[in-house]
């Protein structure tokens, strides 16, 4: 980790006693804004299933594929970002800047504090996300039955579940 303390801080910024740490936790708060960003746009995810089909006279097959005059359902899993990781984001920012008035006895223990959270930030995004795709890939389709109801085991993102009839493709 680089020390910022023996680099002459740039012309531009503040000299203000404690700007340094100020910056910090701006780029901590930046940090924490993108992973949140960047969590949200990878943790969305959609997959779906019919059980039966359609003949082409305007009949339909069953999970079996014998014909009848029933529509099929299918299932349409949505995931959506869990809100557990806005929540940890906000909270290591705020225990780390906490940390920092309560614990730092210099500019340096501070910094460090502050890198720390940002490393604990991304690090626990990243491992919510790939546990959350993990978990919603596994979800196994091939298991339903074809009926009305459809349960899922424990994922560590938000999953809407939607069963409904197979939309006719006239």
């Amino acid at each position: 980790m680089r020390d910022t303390l023996h680099h002459s801080p740039d012309a531009r910024l503040s000299t203000l006693p404690g700007a340094t740490i100020i910056r910090r936790i701006r780029r901590l708060l930046l940090w924490g804004l993108g992973t949140a960003l960047v969590y949200t746009g990878l943790s969305a995810a959609s997959k779906g299933l019919c059980r039966g089909g359609a003949t082409g006279d305007g009949g339909y097959l069953d999970a079996d594929g014998r014909a009848t005059t029933a529509v099929p359902l299918c299932v349409d899993l949505v995931l959506r970002p869990s809100p557990v990781v806005y929540i940890a984001i906000a909270a290591i920012a705020l225990i780390a800047i906490t940390l920092v008035l309560r614990r730092s006895a210099d500019e340096a223990s501070a910094l460090r504090t502050l890198d720390r959270a940002v490393i604990l930030i991304v690090a626990v995004t990243a491992a919510w996300l790939a546990l959350t795709l993990v978990s919603f890939m596994s979800i196994p389709l091939d298991a339903w039955d074809g009926g009305e109801q459809f349960w899922i085991p424990f994922t560590f993102g938000n999953v809407d579940i939607d069963v409904s009839p197979m939309q006719s493709g006239g």
